[in-house]
């Protein structure tokens, strides 16, 4: 038996053996144990060879079994042949015999037809003489209840007289059209009332018998007519209109077996009738009196006449439905959408200088004339080329005349213009009508609010050689920055979409870069004019400040060491202006006006310190004070500026240094590749100087 290891069945037959269990014990008897293993050899031989013999058998028997097999396969295969025999001979049977069939039935039909016809014709002529006598007995025309069979008939009757001469039969051809006309009246008004019961089948009935009658289409009108009544009782047309083609978009295809044609023309009267009445009431009453409200109602009508368009799209319309429901709207906005860039551009014009307007009267300030021609562009020609203030300077009192609401109102609308040009535009004239719209802006948020401001500012920059002057153009420079943050925002967000792929767009750029070019050139020329009245500002503190005693006490024992008085008030405009400086400007910017304030503030220390002359303690005196000038202009935060402080103080301490070390103190890192001609400069203004021994060290 499965699973068989001969190890196991040796071991449970040595034990299952008397005296076989034990290896080397007292009780192991391996004669026994061999014997009982011989006879069990013996006894598996036996049962070996019985089990070879049984295997023969069934062998034996195998190989007969299928040769038995094989023969009735072979027995089948024939009978399987002899009945696809069978099989073929019955199917050309059954194609004869349905050939024969066919034939028959087109026999049949051939006489069928004639026949059925010679009966239509015969009942035909039947009416027909009814009405020829003038008198209609047949219970198909005197019964109401068989209309559906009356129609039928009179429609035919009618499709004959239409062939037969008139003057012959005139008064049958007008009795036969009355009762056309009867029965087509019967039809509708049956619909008609099926239509108010809400008999859908009834009306399907209807419907497919007047489908062959000249007023089918009046039968359509009924029922777009009778859909819409009690369809629009609130005040938002558009959804009234959009729930009204889906349920008798639901219905429609039970009725009509054209339901497409019949919902589209629902749809067109809705847009014709319904739609543009409401556009047009709603549209006229402010067409000329208030153009704000007019575009936005445009806008607004437009767009939701575009949602319900977009809405009906998913309806089976026919084949090109976009078409049509494009057309539909065209229709109802063709007169408002020719002109309305134009009104669009003059609302703008009007909007944007009311806002500026209404600013500067809140100010009390009469906008002046900037002027242009011949002379003012001499003025600002030369002004550019001298950046010198030509004309009196106007006092602005603080007033930068720049204004963020403004601004953000002059965006606001000119955003809103953008929104309606790029619904309202067509697509062809978008580029170029937004392309005027951002014009507009430039015009006003620009030239007329901006330039303006900067105009005004520069002439408000008193002159360098001004005591106590009030600069405010940093503050023009800082809301001037903030303002073309929000200006390049909306270039970006909204214009730049409408224009990207049309040859506007580099028009647009050209016009943006332009404008900016010209206003920076005011900026840099208001901020050098600022730095040129700060200098004469630090000036003025020297010249009332600064004392020829400073550098040369008559006392030279009892002079403390510290910075002068000068200094300290130098040191203190200086700080206020760096701050100012910071808070105005933003980015590169800032460093580049801090190099060019620190550059000037050094180029004035450097020649104030050039007009004293110095003693012992007074070069002391003047180290200290240029000490405290670099203490300040670490507050740059400027490599250069922090290093022509640092040369300038070690060119002080040629004012102190002894004689005999002069040439190793000129020789020095930092003095070592200065001019010769500034180094003895700065040595002539000792008052030891005119000494031999000093002037023999320099030499």
């Amino acid at each position: 038996q499965e699973p068989f290891v001969a190890d196991e069945y040796i071991e449970r037959l040595a034990w299952r053996t008397p005296g076989g269990g034990s290896r080397g014990g007292e009780a192991f008897d391996p004669k026994r144990l061999l014997d009982e293993f011989v006879n069990h050899i013996q006894e598996l031989q036996v049962m070996d060879e019985r089990i070879q013999r049984k295997v023969e058998k069934l062998e034996q028997q195998c190989q007969k079994e299928a040769k038995e097999f094989a023969k009735k396969v072979q027995e089948l295969q024939k009978s399987n042949q002899v009945a696809f025999q069978h099989f073929q001979e019955l199917d050309e049977h059954i194609s004869y015999v349905a050939t024969k069939v066919c034939h028959l039935g087109d026999q049949l039909e051939g006489v069928n037809t004639p026949r059925q016809r010679a009966v239509e014709a015969q009942k035909l002529m039947k009416y027909f003489n009814e009405f020829l006598d003038g008198e209609l007995k047949s219970d198909v025309f005197t019964n109401s209840e068989k209309i559906k069979e009356a129609a039928d008939i009179i429609q035919k009757l009618h499709l004959i007289a239409q062939e037969l001469p008139f003057d012959r039969f005139s008064e049958v051809k007008s009795k036969i059209a009355s009762k056309y006309h009867d029965l087509e009246c019967q039809l509708i008004q049956e619909f008609t009332s099926a239509q108010r019961r809400g008999e859908i089948s009834r009306m399907r009935e209807v419907a497919a018998v007047l489908l062959h009658f000249k007023g089918y289409s009046h039968c359509v009108d009924v029922y777009i007519k009778q859909c819409q009544e009690g369809a629009f009782l609130r005040n938002d047309v558009f959804e009234d209109a959009a729930i009204l083609c889906q349920r008798v978009n639901k219905q429609v295809g039970e009725i009509f077996s054209n339901p497409e044609t019949v919902l589209a023309k629902l749809i067109q009267n809705i847009f014709e009738v319904k739609l543009q009445g409401y556009v047009k009431d709603q549209l006229e009453e402010h067409r000329k009196s208030d153009a704000e409200q007019y575009l936005k109602n445009l806008y607004d009508l437009y767009t939701r006449t575009t949602n319900l368009s977009s809405k009906l799209m998913e309806f089976n319309l026919g084949t090109d439905k976009q078409t049509f429901l494009s057309k539909l709207i065209k229709s109802i906005f063709i007169s408002y959408l020719e002109n309305y860039i134009e009104v669009e551009i003059g609302y703008l014009k009007s909007r944007s200088a009311m806002i500026l307007q209404r600013y500067y009267d809140s100010k009390n300030h009469q906008k002046r004339s900037i002027g242009t021609g011949g002379i003012q562009d001499l003025k600002e020609r030369l002004r550019q080329r001298t950046n010198l203030p030509l004309g009196p300077s106007i006092d602005t009192h603080g007033e930068t005349f720049l204004s963020q609401e403004v601004v953000v109102n002059l965006l606001q609308e000119t955003k809103q213009a953008f929104e309606r040009c790029h619904r309202l535009s067509d697509p062809s004239d978008l580029p170029k009508n937004a392309f005027r719209i951002f014009s507009m802006l430039v015009d006003f948020l620009c030239t007329e609010h901006i330039d303006y401001a900067l105009e005004t500012g520069l002439a408000g920059i008193p002159s360098s050689d001004s005591k106590n002057a009030n600069l405010y153009f940093l503050d023009v420079v800082h809301q001037a920055n903030t303002i073309f943050h929000l200006f390049d925002k909306q270039f970006n967000d909204h214009l730049m979409p409408l224009i990207s792929s049309s040859p506007k767009l580099s028009e647009c750029l050209q016009k943006k870069k332009d404008i900016i070019e010209q206003m920076e050139v005011k900026l840099d020329m208001g901020i050098d004019r600022t730095l040129n009245c700060m200098i004469g500002q630090m000036k003025h503190i020297l010249a009332a400040e600064q004392k020829k005693t400073d550098f040369k006490p008559e006392d030279e024992n009892n002079v403390l060491i510290q910075y002068t008085n000068a200094c300290v008030k130098v040191c203190g405009y200086v700080r206020k202006q760096v701050e100012k400086i910071r808070n105005s400007m933003d980015g590169k910017n800032v460093d580049t006006v801090l190099m060019e304030f620190g550059v000037r503030f050094h180029r004035l220390i450097y020649e104030h310190l050039q007009q004293y002359s110095y003693s012992c303690m007074g070069g002391m005196l003047a180290i200290c004070d240029v000490a405290e000038y670099r203490k300040c202009a670490k507050d740059f935060k400027i490599a250069l500026v922090l290093q022509l402080f640092d040369t300038l103080h070690a060119l002080c301490n040629l004012l102190v240094v002894a004689p005999d070390n002069l040439k190793q103190v000129c020789s020095g890192e930092q003095l070592a590749n200065l001019d010769k001609n500034i180094l003895h400069s700065f040595v002539q203004l000792r008052v030891d100087y005119r000494s031999a021994r000093l002037a023999r060290h320099f030499s």
